[in-house]
Parts: structure tokens; C-alpha cells; sequence
């Protein structure tokens, strides 16, 4: 498919200073021609308060990703494309955002259809394109071809639309959420043990769905057994000297709230902090493995989260919670705020739905130790990666991408043009610099009340006088909230991809 995307143009006088113009179709700069690996940690259910660089106050102390903040840039203003995990990675790998396609709300099961379609070009086949080793090791939770016999899956046969099918060499993965059935290993598409068991259901902490589950997948393994293939993926393609992209979805702190018996305890903060030192490790390890393989100063590390934590802040008098008892979901904010400052949960349109921790890595081009507020969305990971490698975006696709490059080496760049946000019941909301406009009246999650999409009274946050979201300011700038409601009509109507300028106007 040739380069190139079709123009939209739409400036929004006074509000928007920076116009949308078509995808800049010049080369990639000189710096971006130097071509790392690239290694993608995406962390199940994280919160932006879960970092211990984030969030200095928490008694919780993320080693590994401090580290990695420490010799890289970490951002403070990151956004998933969704507030819940399915739709986010349709967005993170396609560029896409998900409410464009079939699923307009909640998420796919292990049992799904394909959610991305034959057709569209993916982070893997950017990567694959470039002569890099693409792997995914990791939770998938975007649908698969699975073989029916009737209304039975054959797990003896191959998927017939997976990783394998959407630009990826190699793949270890579990079809969805650790929660969901079929509890299964697929690798290169295949399941690795075909003899199956009855997954009993389980409570918080431990939830779990009844359904089928291979003998080999133990649930307190699961975390090691992807982090070993990931190693051996790294060390093997470093011995032979192979460029290569690893995409590592983790499973965690995701439930069921089960870390391995080694991280118990460790925290003070009950399972979920113990399964957050579980992923850091995680990290760490990834990180070793770079180290040891002397190729840390060709590999780029992203680390981000699929959604901010379905962990709830109580109020003060609310006892216990989850330090004291397991079975509480949540935390008084003396003990931890798993998303920060922020208002909400997963699955909320609130901001601690869907702004995550973002870390990049990468010795001698991203800066260290710098901490950026620009305003990302992990859509945006695909036009980067696409920069960096010098390689055009097929048209008509990621057009909800735009490539933060310069920003990641040092360089100045125009603010993005606006993110629109979504939640599980398909609430939508737009930011545009210190703005946010909620097209609802709730939370259109899991915080009451959770409101219905498109119903009235909208509300308007400032996200730099009001970070916390408690209370709306649509009647101090009403013409504000006018323009974004256009501006996210004309987005939501729009098939036109919005891209960055190179200068502003």
C-alpha cells in the first residue's frame, strides 16, 4: 500500500492554536534512522500511582521502574486510548482508535472473534517491514480464529487469526485476561497442552471465571513463565545480532490478585502491592537481560499500562481496607493511591481511567532523568515507532497516531492535536490542552453515578487548576466547552486522520 493519508483541516479559532493537517510525508530524521530494538512493556491495570516516581509519597518503591525513569524520560500526562484493557490494545497496535471499529463498548473474552481486521497494517508488520524479529509474549485479549467442531473449540488445532496473522515471527500468549477462560498457552498459535482441567471459580482477591484450563498453566507461574521466554527471546536475538521487537503485554496486577509466593508480604500493602513488586521485577529482569547482552545502548524500553487500577480510594472512616483485609478492593489514602491524585478508577471516564504511567528509555538519544508533561496517548506509540524506523504508515492507517519522536529526543514539537477518551459503556471525553470535556453526565464506569453517554449536563474539567476533577467549570467557560463538543463531533464523525504540524500557525 502506498504512503500517505487524506487531509482534514479544522481549526477551532482562540481554543486551538495548533491546526489538524495531513501525516508530514518527509523523511524521518537523521537521529531516527539509527534504528534500535524496542522492547514494549505493557502492565495490566497499573496505576500512575503504582510508580513510585510518580507518586513519591507511596510506601510502595517500584526499584526497577524508578531506574528506568531515572535514565530515561517519564511523562506526566499519558493517556490510554480507553479506560479498559481490549480497546486500548486495538488502539495501541493498529494506531486506531478502538470506538472505530465494531466494539463500540466493554471488552472481547478468550472466546472472541478477531477485533482487528485482516486488512489493517499493525505494530507488528511496521516492525516485521523493517527487517526486525517481531515477538509477542504475553496477554493477547484481542480475539482469535479459533477451530470449531460444532459449538466446541478444537484446542488441537491452530488459530486462524492471532499474532502469527497480524505481523508477529514468534508468540507466547494467553487468549485474554488472566480471569477469563480458557485458561491456555498458545504458542505460534497452538495450544501447548491440550489436556484440560475445570478452572474453579474464585473471589477477590483470587477472582477467576469456571472454565476450561490446560494442565500447564499454573496461575502463580504465569508472570515467570512469560518473563523466561522473554529473556530468551532478548539473548537470542542479541547473540546473533538480530534487530528485534519484543511486545510484552504482562498479566498483572490484573486479577486474580495472586502473586508468586516469594513476593508475599514484601510490599505491606496487601496482595496488589506485593503483585505490583511482582511486575517491577519484571522490569528488572527485562532490564538485566538488556544489560547482560551489552545492547543497552541500542534498545529502546517503553513502559506503560493498558488502563489505570481497578483499585477504588475509600473514604477516610472506611474500614478495612485493603491492607487489612484482602477482600477490599481498594485503599484509604493514608496506606496508597494506586492512581495518584486522580479521580476515578478503571473503566472510568474520570482521568484516573486512562492517564498511565509512560516511561521511555533509550541511552544516548532520549534524555535522561527528564520528566515531560506532554500530553500522549499510547495510540501515538505507532506513528513514533514509525518515525523511528523511517517507515511510512500504509494509508488510511493509525490515523489516530501521531509520532511524539522529537519530544522523546530532546527536541521542541507543537502540542498534539486533541485525545478523546472513552470508557467501558462508551462514554466519550476530549482533552485539548488544559481542557476536558465529558460528553455525559457520569462517570460512564464503575464511579456513581456512572451516568449515560451523550446525556446532559456535560461537564467540563481544568486539568491544570483542577487536577483532582472535583468540580466542573463549564459555567466559567462555557464558550470552551462549546468548541470541544464541536471539535469532538467533527473527530467523531471524521474517518480523517489528525496529525501534528510541523509548525504552528
Amino acid at each position: 500500500m502506498k504512503s500517505g493519508c487524506l487531509f482534514l483541516s479544522l481549526f477551532v479559532s482562540g481554543l486551538l492554536p495548533y491546526g489538524l493537517a495531513a501525516q508530514d510525508s518527509r523523511p524521518a530524521t537523521q537521529a531516527s534512522r539509527i534504528r534500535p530494538n524496542v522492547i514494549l512493556i505493557l502492565a495490566d491495570d497499573l496505576g500512575y500511582g503504582d510508580v513510585h516516581a510518580n507518586y513519591p509519597e507511596s510506601r510502595l518503591h517500584t526499584k526497577a521502574l524508578d531506574a528506568l525513569a531515572a535514565g530515561g524520560m517519564r511523562f506526566t500526562d499519558a493517556h490510554t486510548p480507553s479506560s479498559v484493557c481490549t480497546p486500548t490494545r486495538y488502539g495501541l497496535l493498529t494506531g486506531r482508535y478502538c470506538w472505530r471499529s465494531r466494539l463500540k463498548r466493554g471488552v472481547l473474552n478468550g472466546y472472541s472473534p478477531p477485533l482487528i481486521e485482516k486488512d489493517r497494517q499493525t505494530m507488528g508488520d511496521l516492525f516485521s517491514g523493517s527487517g526486525a524479529r517481531t515477538a509477542i509474549v504475553g496477554k493477547w485479549h484481542l480475539g482469535l480464529g479459533w477451530v470449531r467442531e460444532g459449538k466446541k473449540i478444537d484446542y488441537s488445532k491452530p488459530v486462524t487469526h492471532g499474532p502469527m496473522q497480524l505481523g508477529f515471527d514468534e508468540s507466547l500468549i494467553i487468549p485474554a485476561s488472566l480471569d477469563f477462560p480458557p485458561y491456555v498457552y498458545l504458542a505460534d498459535g497452538r495450544v501447548t497442552d491440550t489436556t484440560m482441567v475445570v478452572q474453579k471459580p474464585g473471589r477477590f482477591p483470587a477472582f477467576l471465571r469456571k472454565g476450561p484450563r490446560s494442565k500447564d498453566l499454573v496461575m502463580t507461574d504465569v508472570l515467570d513463565r512469560l518473563t523466561e521466554r522473554s529473556l530468551r527471546f532478548i539473548r537470542a536475538n542479541a547473540a546473533k545480532k538480530q534487530r528485534f521487537f519484543l511486545y510484552f503485554p504482562l498479566t498483572a496486577p490484573h486479577k486474580p490478585l495472586l502473586p508468586h509466593q516469594r513476593f508475599r508480604g514484601k510490599s505491606g500493602l496487601g496482595d496488589y502491592g506485593d503483585f505490583v513488586l511482582q511486575v517491577d521485577d519484571c522490569v528488572g529482569r527485562i532490564l538485566a537481560a538488556v544489560d547482560e547482552a551489552g545492547i543497552t545502548k541500542d534498545t529502546m524500553i517503553v513502559v506503560s499500562s493498558d488502563n489505570g487500577s481497578y483499585m477504588y480510594r475509600l473514604p477516610p472512616d472506611k474500614k478495612p481496607d485493603h491492607v487489612e483485609s484482602s477482600r477490599v478492593a481498594g485503599y484509604r489514602v493514608e496506606h496508597h493511591r494506586p492512581n495518584g491524585i486522580y479521580r476515578g478508577t478503571k473503566a472510568d471516564i474520570w482521568d484516573a481511567g486512562h492517564r498511565v504511567p509512560l516511561i521511555v528509555r533509550w541511552p544516548g538519544h532520549v534524555p535522561a532523568g527528564q520528566v515531560e508533561p506532554r500530553i500522549v496517548c499510547l495510540t501515538d506509540l505507532m506513528a513514533t515507532f514509525a518515525e523511528l524506523l523511517g517507515k511510512p504508515i500504509a494509508e488510511g492507517m493509525a490515523q489516530d497516531s501521531v509520532s511524539f519522536l522529537p519530544t522523546l529526543l530532546g527536541k521542541t514539537q507543537p502540542a498534539r492535536p486533541a485525545i478523546v477518551h472513552h470508557s467501558v459503556a462508551g462514554m466519550f471525553a476530549i482533552r485539548k490542552g488544559r481542557y476536558k470535556l465529558i460528553a455525559g453526565n457520569g462517570s460512564g464506569g464503575r464511579e456513581r453515578p456512572k451516568g449515560k453517554p451523550f446525556a446532559r449536563p456535560y461537564r467540563l474539567s481544568d486539568m491544570e487548576a483542577d487536577p483532582e476533577e472535583a468540580r466542573d467549570h463549564l459555567s466559567e467557560h462555557p464558550e470552551v466547552a462549546h468548541e470541544l463538543e464541536r471539535l469532538l463531533d467533527s473527530i467523531r464523525g471524521s474517518r480523517q486522520p489528525q496529525k501534528t504540524p510541523r509548525k504552528s500557525p
